[in-house]
């Protein structure tokens, strides 16, 4: 693709070379250049890539993308000798998300781009988005936490909002399969990034605000701003679909041009959902006055699934298909997943991780099975938000009978350190109901072992995860297989 067709609409200023060259692909890490790329300056957070330019240039890089004031005339000069193209722009992250844009023709103005932002529930809700309309006879995407979907195809996700040139490209890839939808989650940090920039939403749903990613965004109202400003660029002729039980569900669209829908299970909205019953094979819920049947289970649940019937309807599909396909999906990978064992002990494996998440399966658990002993095994990671662990902790002695502290990717961080963190939350009667075991498969074992004829044990904060991450080592770790082979008696 010509290079001037890649750059529009990035405010990019031409300062050498040829604005016609051919450009062959795009890249912001200097290693994947190859002969006629276009080369991205990126300044990250442990490098810069206009340190890496010159390196791009000798791997044969066609152009050169950079932030203005980042290099000096004699530099530029220098480069231009080489025969590349240059061009300057105020900020290279939102300026490559514009150009994989352009680059892979736009994929998201071909099909209806659907994008879910909040703490909890994102995965949840993409992937029960993405199943239910396969099922109705669509063609879908999905990107999410877990994994990426083109059609039928998947591949494993590594963060959950990719970088730009990846998501273009997946979307090219769904467009070219004939997809007619796209299910995203949206995070924060990739709202902030800019990595969303020059892509068209038909949607963006809302699900709820609670404390998480402090480590990054450092206070609560910029982690807001950032989830805010996904709906702030929705277009008029969007849909801002939001939460209105939650105390930051309008304020997310005090700015929105998108035409505005909202949906509630505790007040008057455009959509409403009551929980009639439950228990650990699913709900009986009643939305807009239908009743359905759901294998999900929780008041959280509750919300997701309100969430989605409000995007379907919205988007133009039958009530009724929406109802009935509903009662057919199961729970996201490590949402609540519930293996049985030897003395009727439930072990449910979900990936609550933060304190509001944590708090909402507990209490699931415990309204669905009071009687039982309850037992909560957690941990929190490393090198990521501080101030959650004792509210973790807290929530924890409140709600279960029995706590095991362990770890949850420790990373660069000792266990032992983040385990104190955690105990900080409790008072004298929960550490006296607890057991702080580092090792995770070892803690595993023991909530087992000590469980109560019947008892429901949480393993919580893992979830769709097969690994652990200690320092820099990342290791296969499934608690399903880990499970299952206690049961077997392995």
């Amino acid at each position: 693709m010509r290079l001037d067709r890649i750059i529009r609409n990035t405010g990019g200023i031409f300062t050498a070379g040829d604005s016609a060259a051919e450009i062959d692909s795009i890249c912001c890490d200097s290693r994947k250049v190859t002969r006629g790329s276009l080369f991205v300056a990126v300044k990250g957070f442990t490098a810069d890539g206009h340190e890496y330019i010159s390196r791009a240039i000798g791997k044969g890089a066609r152009a050169v993308v950079y932030e203005d004031q980042e290099l000096t005339d004699f530099q530029t000069s220098a480069m231009a000798l080489e025969g590349v193209a240059l061009i300057k722009v105020e900020s290279s992250r939102k300026a490559l998300a514009i150009m994989a844009a352009n680059f892979y023709d736009n994929p998201s103005e071909k099909l209806t781009l659907v994008g879910i932002t909040g703490t909890n529930g994102k995965t949840t809700t993409v992937t029960l988005l993405y199943r239910m309309f396969m099922a109705l006879g669509y063609n879908c995407g999905l990107l999410s936490t877990i994994a990426n979907y083109v059609g039928t195809k998947g591949t494993e996700a590594v963060n959950t909002t990719s970088d730009p040139i990846t998501i273009n490209s997946l979307l090219s890839e769904m467009v070219n399969a004939g997809c007619e939808y796209c299910f995203m989650e949206v995070s924060s940090i990739g709202v902030e990034q800019d990595r969303i920039a020059g892509l068209k939403f038909k949607a963006g749903i809302f699900s709820n605000l609670t404390h998480d990613h402090l480590d990054y965004h450092k206070t609560f109202a910029e982690y807001l701003r950032c989830k805010k400003l996904f709906f702030d660029t929705l277009p008029a002729d969007a849909y801002a679909i939001t939460n209105i039980d939650d105390r930051n569900g309008m304020v997310m669209l005090q700015n929105t041009k998108a035409q505005v829908v909202t949906y509630s299970c505790r007040s008057i909205a455009d959509h409403t959902c009551r929980v009639m019953e439950q228990s650990f094979e699913g709900m009986l819920v009643k939305i807009d006055g239908r009743e359905a049947w759901s294998r999900l289970i929780g008041m959280h649940n509750a919300y997701n699934l309100l969430a989605i019937y409000t995007t379907a309807v919205t988007l133009g599909t039958d009530p009724e298909e929406v109802l009935t396909a509903m009662s057919t999906l199961l729970p996201a990978p490590g949402r609540l997943e519930n293996i049985r064992g030897p003395r009727d002990i439930s072990v449910i494996i979900d990936y609550a991780h933060t304190p509001d998440a944590l708090e909402n399966v507990l209490s699931t658990l415990r309204e669905i099975a009071p009687e039982r002993q309850l037992i909560c095994l957690f941990g929190c990671g490393g090198d990521r938000d501080k101030a959650k662990r004792p509210e973790m902790g807290k929530i924890a002695q409140k709600m279960a009978d029995r706590i095991i502290v362990t770890s949850d990717n420790s990373r660069s961080e000792r266990t032992t350190d983040i385990m104190a963190d955690i105990k900080e939350g409790m008072d004298v009667s929960g550490r006296a109901k607890s057991l702080f075991i580092e090792d995770r498969e070892q803690a595993i074992r023991t909530a087992i072992m000590i469980a109560d004829q019947g008892a429901t044990i949480l393993l919580a904060g893992k979830g769709h995860e097969t690994y652990q991450i200690t320092g820099t080592e990342k290791k296969h770790f499934d608690e399903r297989e880990i499970v299952t082979d206690i049961f077997n008696g392995q």
